[in-house]
């Protein structure tokens, strides 16, 4: 729910016209060829690097570095995309502050990393840029694939299929592909249509056809599937929410994250989306951060997460907590909320302090209330119905079945990053192509 008769708090046009794409360009300027050449030269070129022990793709960081530095990101594109096929949305998105970069030797030596991320990204823009994809498909097999999400997951392995000469089809239950690359994350980390430029670059490969608006359990079950085609991989992502179990969740102003961030992604006019005079989130992940920063940007005059645990407990990095700060968001640890108050409307959120000792969170007596005339839940998503004869623990499912391969945020084990999401469809496209030759 956004602005209505019942959230008069909640309008568009906080802020003068110009003030958007300010706020919203491109949190990161890249690197320009100049740039990219002195950062490379900072990397010491480790023979056994922690930084690909660190990546979840393991990209060999030292090699594309080093091929930077001798002025061919050509190569150096390729050496990323070997391993990582969405390595253009990963360098803007995934966390190197606490993976590559924190394992990086300078940082342990000086306390200042390569700068690997922004190395990566501006290697991958050097290509896409020219429109060139350095990847082809080997000789038609005659195999079909079903590749169920078109998220980060989904679309490496369909990519990976497709370079073994597999025929796939990717389905996707919304209007475009790229999952939480195209709806999840801040807007100003991936600018001017990256994601969707990126998911046309991917399709270059070739023998990958993709249909939105497909739902599996909707429109198609997994016996269809199984039964039409000779493998099916499934990313389906996590499309629940967490509920608060607060009272109040109920009232107008009060929404998911999740959708918040995707309606500002899809927005074509920022300064019409409604946003709150005084913002609640509720969780510590980027979601949360995203959310908070976002509305903050779109005018906002106060926002306030709130985390039931310490900032060390935090899914979202230390950076990005800082970021958040510096946006003008502020944070309050150890807290859980208890109600939502309002007639009608939100109004305020009252929440208790916690303790979190060797028995688990305990809520304190001491109390404190925001006021609040829009709410976002970030507490954490959920598999939003599993398909049928899969196994499911914790919420997401445990494991593959019979001609059925699963991976990214919808399965169990491992972080729900976008970056591990590719390494999941990557290697489980592997997987597939392995069996499928066996059965040849």
């Amino acid at each position: 729910m956004t602005n209505s008769p019942l959230t008069p708090g909640i309008v568009p046009g906080r802020l003068p016209a110009t003030a958007y794409q300010a706020n919203f360009d491109d949190h990161t300027p890249p690197f320009d060829a100049h740039e990219a050449r002195v950062a490379a030269d900072r990397c010491y070129f480790c023979h056994d690097a922690p930084c690909i022990t660190a990546c979840p793709t393991s990209i060999d960081i030292p090699l594309f570095i080093r091929q930077i530095a001798t002025g061919t990101p050509e190569a150096a594109a390729k050496t990323i995309w070997d391993q990582n096929i969405l390595g253009g949305m990963c360098a803007r998105v995934c966390p190197t502050e606490t993976l590559c970069e924190e394992a990086c030797v300078r940082e342990a030596a000086e306390g200042k990393p390569v700068e690997i991320g922004l190395l990566q990204r501006y290697a991958t823009d050097v290509v896409m840029q020219k429109g060139v994809h350095p990847f082809k498909r080997a000789v038609p097999t005659g195999l079909r694939v079903a590749v169920v999400g078109a998220g980060p997951a989904g679309l490496a392995c369909a990519h990976r299929l497709a370079m073994h000469g597999h025929d796939v089809v990717v389905l996707e239950r919304r209007a475009k592909a790229g999952g939480l690359n195209e709806y999840g994350i801040a807007s100003y980390k991936a600018t001017n249509g990256f994601a969707q430029a990126e998911v046309d670059w991917l399709l270059k490969i070739g023998g990958i056809e993709i249909r939105t608006g497909v739902e599996l359990g909707r429109d198609v079950t997994l016996a269809q599937l199984t039964a039409d085609y000779d493998a099916v991989f499934l990313g389906i992502g996590l499309a629940g929410v967490n509920a608060l179990r607060a009272a109040g969740e109920e009232l107008a102003g009060v929404r998911n994250a999740v959708d918040f961030i995707a309606e500002l992604r899809q927005s074509g006019d920022l300064s019409t989306l409604p946003v709150g005079r005084d913002v609640v989130v509720i969780g510590g992940g980027m979601t949360a951060v995203d959310a908070a920063v976002q509305s903050k940007l779109l005018g906002a005059e106060n926002v306030t997460i709130v985390y039931r645990r310490g900032a060390e407990k935090m899914s979202a990095s230390s950076y990005e907590q800082e970021h958040a700060v510096k946006a003008g968001v502020r944070i309050i640890h150890n807290a859980a909320p208890l109600r939502v108050l309002g007639d009608g409307r939100a109004e305020a959120v009252e929440f208790a302090y916690t303790e979190d000792g060797p028995n688990g969170l305990t809520l304190r007596p001491e109390t404190f209330t925001l006021k609040a005339d829009q709410v976002f839940k970030a507490i954490g998503q959920t598999l939003d119905g599993a398909p049928e004869g899969l196994p499911v623990a914790g919420g997401k499912i445990a494991g593959p079945a019979a001609r059925v391969w699963v991976g990214g945020d919808c399965a169990a084990g491992g972080e729900d990053l976008t970056v591990t999401a590719v390494a999941e469809g990557r290697d489980a496209a592997e997987a597939i192509h392995r069996h499928l030759m066996g059965q040849r």
